[in-house]
């Protein structure tokens, strides 16, 4: 049985996940936390295993959350170009993303979460392994930035699963026809 490969991530209304310079304080902007939001929470009871590039770990560990690494209790790959050293849970590889989640995909274990850029997002979009997207859209136009989906060979047709508004945010899942 293959493992579910799961990018959930969130972008501006005109689909920037980060502003030009990387940051990502737009994901507060239009934000209303007035309902309980369990969908991260899910989404964890789901994964055993994190896949992201070095910026965005990096933006983790420094940024986000210094004080501890949020996926202690998950696999996690870092794709990376400039490797530091393996620990029990955190693996450096430079394995190109298509063919780690190909590998990962047929080994046991939970889901898989995609975590961050284009460059790791585009070709697993491109080769359809991303099993189910749930994109959250903050109600923010930031006119540039850093795009969700560099460019990459398509169409890829996508079935919609559900869709629903939350603090402000548009929550939509979609699943490969």
């Amino acid at each position: 049985m293959s493992r579910e490969v799961i990018l959930y991530i969130a972008a501006s209304v005109d689909g920037y996940i980060a502003e030009t310079d990387g940051s990502i304080d737009f994901l507060g902007g239009g934000i209303e936390l007035v309902e309980e939001d369990t969908s991260y929470q899910m989404l964890m009871e789901k994964i055993d295993t994190v896949v992201m590039g070095r910026t965005t770990y990096d933006q983790v560990v420094n940024e986000l959350s210094p004080e501890q690494y949020p996926y202690e209790e998950q696999m996690s790959y870092i794709i990376t170009s400039h490797p530091d050293e393996n620990s029990e849970k955190v693996i450096y590889t430079n394995q190109e993303p298509v063919e780690l989640i190909q590998k990962l995909k047929e080994e046991d274990g939970e889901a898989i979460w995609v975590v961050g850029g284009a460059s790791i997002i585009a070709p697993l979009v491109e080769a359809k392994l991303i099993d189910t997207y749930i994109l959250t859209t903050i109600p923010t136009i930031l006119g540039k930035g850093i795009r969700l989906f560099n460019e990459f060979n398509g169409p890829v047709n996508l079935k919609v699963e559900e869709v629903y508004v939350k603090n402000n945010m548009v929550y939509t899942t979609y699943t490969n026809k």
